[in-house]
C-alpha cells in the first residue's frame, strides 16, 4: 500500500509540473518524498522491475535537486541510482543463457550508469568537488566507444563546466573543462557538436587563458583561437585573436597577417569599428589608421560611412593630435556642403566632439581655443537657422569672449542667441553678464527681473523649452555672486531683493536663503580659518531659520505641501553636507546632522527620506558616542551618552518602518544600533542592560565579529561587566567552531581574550571550576592546533606561557598536584611551535 502510494504521489507530480501547477522545488521535494517511500518499501530480492523504477526515480530525483541548486542533497539518491544499478546487472546475470545475453544486459546498465555518473559529476562540479567531477567525467568518456550516442551529450556537458567554472574565475579548472569538451566531440564526428559548437568551446578556452594569465598562456590562446578560426570562422573569433595579439605585445606584422586573414569574412560596420576603436586604444596607431582607412571601401553604400570619420578624429584628439583633427574636420565641413551631407545623428555625435573639445579648452582657461571649436560646430548651422541648440552655442561662445574680454563680440554672439531663442533664461543670464562687465545697474536688473519672471512662470507652450524651477533659482543665486565678484553690491542686492520681497511669497525668502548659502559656501574656503567656522556657523544659522520658517508655513499655510516638501529636501541636504564639512568638530558636526533629521520630517516619509533619517540619527549617535569616549567630566559623559540612547531609539522606530519597504539583508543597521546602544546603556551602567542582552543572545544570526565588539565594549571604562564580556566571547568562540574550516587566526584571537577575562593575570586563589573552565579552552586551543598549522606561533608562546604561569601559581600556594597539571598542560603546547621551540625546549 505504502508503494502505491508513493508511486502515485510521483506521477501526481510529473502530471502537475507539466501544466506549471507546482514548482521545480516542489516537484523536487514530491520526488524526494516518492522516493524515499520507495527505497524504504525494497525487500531482500526485490523484482527487475522494481529495481529498475527504483534506478529511474533515484535518478531523477537527485537531478531535479542538481537542477534547483542543491546538489548536495542530490549525491545520497545517485549513490542508491548506482548500487541499484548493480544489483540490477548482478540478477540479471545471474539469469542469463549466455554471453550474449550478458553484454546485452551490460549495455542496457551501462546506459543508466553513463546517466548518473554524468549527473553525480554535475553535482560534483556544484559543489566545488574538482576531483571528484574529473573521476566521473573520465568513466563517462571511457564508456563513450560503447555509448557513441553520448558524444554530444557529454562534450555539451564538459562545455557547461567550462562556462560555470569560468565565471567563477576558475581558469584552471575551466581550461580543463573546456579542453576536454573540445577532445570528446572530436572523438566520433558522427555524432559530434559540429563545428560552430566546437568553434565556440575553443574561443572561450582561449578567452580563459587570456584572462588567466596572457603572458604565460599566450602561446595556449593562441593556439586555441586558431583552431576556432580553423573550424568555423566568426567575428567574433577574429576579434579575440587580435585582443590576444595586443595584449602579448606582437609586432604590427603579425597583426596586419592576423587582419588580413579575414577580409574576406561578413563584418558589420560596427564591428570593423569596433576592432579599429581596439587597436588604437592598444597605441597601434600604424595599423588602426590603416584598418580604418580600409573600412569605407568595404561599406560604399552605406549611410553610415560618417561613422568612421568621427572615429579617426576622436582618436586623433585623444592622441593629442588636435592640428590633424582640426584638418579632418575641415575636410568634414567642405564634404557635408559639397558631397554627401552627414546624417542627422552622425552630425549630432558630431557637434558633442567639438562642444566637448571646446569644453575641454574653456575649462582650462584657453579661450580662443575654445572659440575655434565653437566655431567649426557653427560652420554646419545655414544662415538665418533658428535652433535652440544654435543658441546655446552662441551663449557658449560669447562666455569665451566675455572672458577675452571681447565685449562686443560677446554682444554680437548674444544677438544671435535672443535672435534663436529670446525667451530663455539663459540667454537673459548672458545679457545680465554683459551688463555688469558694463557696470549697466538698470540693464542688469531688468535682466534679473526677466530671469525671475521666466523662472515662475506656471505654464509654458507645448513648443517652447519648460524652465526647470531649480535651473531658475541657482541661475538667480549665480547672478548675485557674480555681481558680488564684481563688487556690484547694489546689483547683488536688486537679485536678492527680487527674491525675496517682490512677490511677497514665502518661496521667494527660500529662494533667497538658498542663494545666500550658496554665495557663502563658495567663499568659506577662501577665508582663514577663523573667518571659516564664523561662515560655517552662520550656516547653521540660515538653516536653521530655515527650519523654523518651514513649520511656520506649516501652520499658516504659507507654502503649498509641494513646494514645502522641496525646500526641506534643499534644507536637509545642505544640513548634512555642512555636517561632513565640521569634520573637525563632532559638537557641530552632530547639530548638523540632527538639524538635518529635524528637516527631513517635513518629507514624506518615502524610502530615500527614512534612509536619511535612519543615516542622520546614527552618525549623530556616533558623534555622541565618540565625544563620550574623550577625556570629559563624568556628568558630560552622562549627557552624551543619554543623548546618544535618545538619538538610537527614535532611529530604531525608523528603522523598523524602513525594514518594512524592501531587502535590508546586507544593511548593517542592525548591528550598529546594537552596538551603539549597548555601549551607550553599559556606560550609563543602565540597569536594563542585562535584560536588553537577553534578546541579543537569542538572535540567530548575529555575527563573530559583533559578539567580540561587544565583549571588547563591556570591559571598556567606564563600562565594566566581566559576566557580559565572558558570554560574548564564549559565544564567538561557539560560532568559530560551527564553521566547516576554523579560521585559526581569528580563533586564536577570541580565545586569547576569553582566557584572559576569565582567568585575570596574577590571582592565584581561583575557584577550582573556574580554573576547569579556563582548562578546558587550553583543551580547545590543542584541538584546533592538532588540525591545522595555521595558529599563529605567538599565540601558541602565549598559551603554553600562561599556562605554565598558571601552574606555578598554583605551586606558589602550595597546590603541586594542580601545579604539576597546569605546567604539563603548558608542556602540551610546546611541540606545537614553530622556529620558537628550540628556545623554550
Amino acid at each position: 500500500q505504502v508503494e502505491e502510494s508513493a508511486v502515485s504521489l510521483w506521477n501526481w507530480a510529473v502530471s502537475k509540473h507539466t501544466g506549471a501547477v507546482i514548482s521545480d522545488e516542489q516537484r523536487a521535494k514530491l520526488r524526494f518524498v516518492a522516493c524515499r517511500l520507495i527505497c524504504l518499501c525494497e525487500g531482500s530480492d526485490p523484482p527487475e522491475g522494481t529495481i529498475r523504477r527504483q534506478i529511474l526515480m533515484c535518478m531523477k530525483t537527485g537531478k531535479g535537486w542538481i537542477d534547483i541548486g542543491k546538489a548536495s542533497l542530490a549525491d545520497g539518491f545517485l549513490e542508491n541510482a548506482v548500487n541499484s544499478i548493480e544489483k540490477l546487472y548482478a540478477k540479471l546475470r545471474k539469469g542469463s543463457e549466455g554471453e550474449a545475453d550478458i553484454q546485452a544486459h551490460r549495455a542496457d546498465v551501462e546506459r543508466s550508469l553513463f546517466k548518473v555518473l554524468s549527473y553525480q559529476a554535475e553535482s560534483a562540479v556544484a559543489q566545488g568537488d574538482f576531483q571528484k567531477a574529473v573521476m566521473c567525467v573520465q568513466r563517462c568518456k571511457d564508456m563513450l566507444m560503447k555509448l557513441p550516442k553520448e558524444t554530444c551529450y557529454l562534450s555539451i556537458l564538459c562545455y557547461n563546466f567550462g562556462v560555470e567554472t569560468y565565471e567563477w574565475k576558475k581558469y584552471e579548472q575551466s581550461s580543463f573543462w573546456l579542453s576536454q569538451s573540445y577532445d570528446i566531440g572530436k572523438m566520433d564526428m558522427k555524432y559530434s557538436i559540429g563545428k560552430e559548437m566546437q568553434a565556440k568551446v575553443l574561443r572561450l578556452l582561449a578567452t580563459t587563458y587570456f584572462e588567466w594569465d596572457c603572458s604565460l598562456y599566450l602561446d595556449k590562446a593562441l593556439k586555441a583561437i586558431n583552431l576556432a578560426n580553423q573550424e568555423n570562422l566568426h567575428p567574433a573569433g577574429f576579434f579575440l585573436k587580435v585582443k590576444i595579439l595586443l595584449k602579448s605585445g606582437a609586432a604590427d606584422e603579425d597583426i596586419n597577417s592576423a587582419l588580413a586573414e579575414f577580409t574576406h569574412l561578413e563584418m558589420s560596420l560596427d564591428f570593423c569599428l569596433n576592432t579599429a576603436k581596439l587597436l588604437l586604444e592598444h597605441g597601434r596607431e600604424s595599423v588602426g589608421f590603416d584598418f580604418l582607412k580600409s573600412v569605407p571601401e568595404r561599406f560604399e553604400s552605406s549611410p553610415d560611412l560618417g561613422k568612421i570619420t568621427l572615429l579617426h578624429i576622436e582618436f586623433l584628439l585623444q592622441n593629442k593630435r588636435e592640428l590633424l583633427a582640426k584638418q579632418k574636420i575641415e575636410e568634414v565641413i567642405i564634404d557635408h556642403y559639397t558631397k554627401k551631407k552627414l546624417l542627422p545623428e552622425t552630425l549630432n555625435q558630431l557637434h558633442i566632439i567639438l562642444w566637448d573639445r571646446a569644453a575641454k579648452h574653456y575649462e582650462e582657461k584657453g579661450y580662443s581655443e575654445a572659440l575655434q571649436w565653437y566655431n567649426y560646430s557653427v560652420s554646419f548651422y545655414t544662415p538665418g537657422q533658428i535652433d535652440h541648440n544654435l543658441a546655446k552655442l552662441q551663449r557658449n561662445m560669447a562666455s569665451c569672449y566675455l572672458h577675452l574680454k571681447q565685449v562686443d563680440k560677446a554682444k554680437e554672439a548674444v544677438k544671435q542667441a535672443e535672435r534663436c531663442d529670446p525667451n530663455s533664461i539663459f540667454t537673459k543670464f548672458s545679457v545680465y553678464k554683459i551688463a555688469v562687465m558694463e557696470n549697466d545697474t538698470d540693464k542688469a536688473v531688468e535682466a534679473v527681473i526677466e530671469m525671475g519672471k521666466l523662472a515662475e512662470e506656471p505654464a509654458e507652450p507645448e513648443d517652447k523649452p519648460r524652465v526647470d524651477k531649480n535651473t531658475g533659482s541657482n541661475l538667480l543665486s549665480l547672478a548675485a555672486q557674480i555681481a558680488l565678484e564684481n563688487d556690484q553690491q547694489i546689483v547683488a542686492i536688486k537679485a536678492l531683493e527680487y527674491l525675496s520681497e517682490h512677490l511677497q511669497d514665502c518661496r521667494q525668502l527660500f529662494a533667497a536663503l538658498k542663494c545666500l548659502v550658496r554665495l557663502m559656501l563658495s567663499k568659506v574656503m577662501a577665508e582663514s580659518a577663523e573667518k571659516r567656522w564664523v561662515c560655517l556657523k552662520n550656516h547653521f544659522l540660515m538653516v536653521d531659520i530655515s527650519h523654523k520658517k518651514l513649520a511656520e508655513s506649516f501652520t499658516e499655510e504659507k507654502l503649498t505641501g509641494d513646494m514645502r516638501i522641496l525646500e526641506a529636501h534643499w534644507f536637509r541636504k545642505v544640513a548634512w553636507n555642512l555636517a561632513v564639512q565640521f569634520k573637525d568638530s563632532p559638537e557641530k558636526m552632530r547639530d548638523f546632522f540632527v538639524l538635518s533629521f529635524k528637516l527631513s520630517q517635513f518629507c514624506p516619509s518615502d524610502k530615500a527620506v527614512l534612509i536619511a533619517q535612519k543615516t542622520c540619527l546614527l552618525m549623530a549617535a556616533a558623534v555622541d558616542l565618540e565625544m563620550g569616549r574623550q577625556q570629559v567630566t563624568p556628568s558630560e559623559q552622562t549627557e552624551l551618552f543619554s543623548q546618544a540612547l535618545q538619538h538610537l531609539q527614535t532611529c530604531k522606530e525608523i528603522w523598523k518602518v524602513l525594514k518594512l519597504t524592501g531587502d535590508f539583508a546586507k544593511d548593517p543597521t542592525d548591528t550598529l544600533l546594537l552596538l551603539y546602544e549597548f555601549e551607550a546603556r553599559s556606560k550609563l551602567n543602565d540597569p536594563t542592560l542585562h535584560s536588553f542582552m537577553e534578546s541579543v543572545w537569542e538572535q540567530p544570526q548575529i555575527e563573530t565579529k559583533t559578539l567580540e565588539i561587544i565583549a571588547s565594549l563591556a570591559m571598556e571604562s567606564p563600562a565594566r561587566y566581566p559576566v557580559l564580556c565572558k558570554k560574548a566571547l564564549k559565544s564567538a568562540l561557539n560560532l568559530h567552531r560551527q564553521q566547516a574550516v576554523i579560521d585559526a587566526v581569528k580563533f586564536s584571537k577570541c580565545l586569547h581574550s576569553l582566557i584572559n577575562v576569565s582567568l585575570p593575570t596574577g590571582l592565584t586563589d581561583l575557584d577550582t571550576c573556574v580554573l576547569q573552565e579556563v582548562w578546558d579552552y587550553f583543551e580547545d586551543a590543542l584541538s584546533v592546533l592538532s588540525s591545522t598549522e595555521a595558529y599563529p606561533e605567538m599565540e601558541v608562546l602565549w598559551l603554553m606561557t600562561r599556562a605554565w604561569n598558571t601552574g606555578i601559581f598554583q605551586y606558589t600556594v602550595g597546590k603541586y598536584k594542580e601545579a604539576e597539571q597546569w605546567c604539563g598542560l603548558g608542556m602540551r603546547f610546546l611541540n606545537h611551535l614553530g622556529s620558537l621551540k628550540k628556545s623554550y625546549e
